[in-house]
């Protein structure tokens, strides 16, 4: 008979999860709910610490090394232990922090025999004074103990941490209780968004939903997911931007609005891109590109300053420059900028043949059946962006390249448009929108033959609803779409969105 190989690691953890059932067992004998229905913590461990150390700086309290708070209830899980017999320490953890807890048989009576039936990872609620010990460490005396939850697995190397980085993203729990840059992403990135929604409240934007489920995935180059909706008998997408719902909002009377939102689009993964992720786009009506940078450089910095005190970034693993993100930031020419880096003026090689040599002229890899703005593009993101560390706007587009921005006055193919640009990657896309809704009509139709003729599957796609409301007449607006999760990456000083995504998209 075949039996299955057991791996020596699932069978050392099978050991561990049987003792572990065993103690379980043994608490339950002892009339102990491993699992109580609640617990009444009195303060997080950072309250409790707070609180004791106020009380040591009180002016009558210098020089005393005997300050003690009243009693206190707190609870976390147990990530170390140390001590034998009478005495014992144990490392608790809660969502605020480490304290130790301090626990002699003496006064813990019977209570202090529940040790030997925990286990690190276990989840205690410990009540007591909180002192400071001769070593010098915030600690919770305890005068009573309660199990709250007995874990049943064991976590990776004795919680030193998971050391794979796939295993730190498919198991994020793992991750954010041994990991505490994993736990400070996670704050960080809500306080970013929190932040971001305050800035443009007090500049008078208003926050909206837009639908998700769509009949045109527009709005953006990309390609999108398809699903089926059984009750209304029809074919539906994820959408892949809010753009064009935002707009007829604009459209509507509504002159600023914004939306943070999912969005979904069926691409490749890499450091940079998750198939789903969280952008913000706003729209202002009477506002142009120029407008909207201003705007862009004032809200980064003052979420930077807001979140971690500083508009000043630093890596969080201490490698690679420190990013000044403080106002004013550099307009970078986009056409002058690649003629500068590789000879290439994409208004002379305006045909995908002479632009594909010239790109094979300059060693970049031309990738057969693209178009010329596929092409384009490729020059800009190996040749351009990855040299841009400090933040920088590289501004005007080709026309070719950018469906719904507005024609540049005085210029011929070019529109107005920005990207940003910082660490090498790219952070925000803005246009003064095109508000013409028989231009516009002309660009969604030269889209939807490239997708037809050309195979371009990223093209944009005509939605005929939209070009009816900007029939209707749209003001003259400047547009933004920006990445939350890349823009926590550039404050959190992290060089992978998936440090930023509490459960990124795994391949298997």
């Amino acid at each position: 008979m075949n039996e299955k190989r057991i791996e020596p690691s699932a069978q050392a953890e099978n050991r561990l999860t049987q003792d572990r059932l065993q103690k379980l067992k043994e608490l339950k004998e002892r009339g102990v709910d491993p699992y109580p229905v609640r617990y009444r913590r009195s303060h997080t461990i950072a309250e409790a610490k707070q609180m004791f150390e106020a009380l040591e700086a009180q002016p009558d309290r210098a020089g005393d090394s005997g300050a003690k708070t009243g009693e206190v209830r707190v609870a976390g899980r147990i990530m170390a232990r140390r001590g034998l017999g009478k005495a014992s320490f144990i490392d608790l953890k809660d969502g605020s922090g480490r304290m130790q807890a301090h626990l002699r048989a003496d006064v813990l009576q019977g209570e202090y025999e529940l040790l030997d039936l925990l286990d690190l990872g276990d989840i205690i609620g410990v009540k007591g004074p909180v002192f400071r010990t001769r070593r010098g460490e915030v600690s919770v005396e305890a005068t009573s103990l309660t199990v709250l939850t007995k874990a049943i697995r064991p976590l990776p190397d004795k919680w030193a941490g998971l050391k794979d980085t796939e295993a730190r993203y498919r198991q994020r729990y793992l991750d954010l209780i041994a990991n505490d840059r994993a736990a400070r992403n996670a704050r960080m990135r809500s306080e970013v968004v929190a932040s971001m929604r305050r800035f443009l409240h007090q500049r008078g934007f208003i926050e909206v939903e837009t639908p998700v489920l769509v009949s045109v995935a527009a709005g953006a180059m990309a390609r999108p997911f398809h699903t089926h909706h059984n009750a209304l008998g029809r074919d539906l997408y994820l959408r892949i931007a809010t753009e064009l719902y935002l707009k007829r909002l604009v459209v509507g009377g509504i002159e600023k609005v914004f939306e943070i939102g999912r969005v979904f689009r069926n691409e490749g993964i890499d450091h940079d891109h998750n198939p789903e992720f969280t952008t913000l786009e706003s729209y202002e009506a009477f506002a142009d590109y120029n407008d909207v940078m201003d705007m862009v450089e004032q809200m980064v910095a003052a979420i930077a300053d807001e979140v971690t005190g500083s508009p000043i970034i630093a890596s969080s693993r201490g490698e690679g420059p420190e990013i000044d993100l403080t106002p004013p930031w550099p307009r970078i020419d986009l056409r002058e900028e690649i003629i500068r880096r590789t000879g290439i003026d994409f208004l002379q090689q305006d045909d995908t043949d002479s632009l594909a040599n010239a790109m094979r002229e300059q060693g970049i890899y031309v990738e057969e059946g693209s178009t010329w703005g596929r092409l384009l593009d490729k020059v800009i993101s190996t040749e351009v962006e990855p040299r841009i560390v400090q933040p920088a706007f590289l501004v005007d587009y080709p026309l070719r390249m950018s469906p719904l921005a507005r024609h540049k006055p005085g210029t011929e193919g070019i529109v107005e448009r920005f990207e940003v640009f910082a660490m090498g990657s790219e952070l925000a896309n803005a246009f003064t929108e095109l508000n013409d809704p028989v231009e516009q009509r002309v660009r969604f139709e030269e889209q939807e033959r490239l997708r037809m003729e050309a195979g371009e599957d990223e093209a944009d796609r005509l939605d005929e609803d939209f070009l009816v409301a900007v029939e209707h007449g749209m003001p003259p607006t400047g547009g933004l779409g920006m990445g939350i999760d890349r823009l926590t990456m550039l404050i959190a000083g992290e060089d992978s969105i998936r440090e930023t995504l509490l459960f990124p998209q795994l391949r298997t």
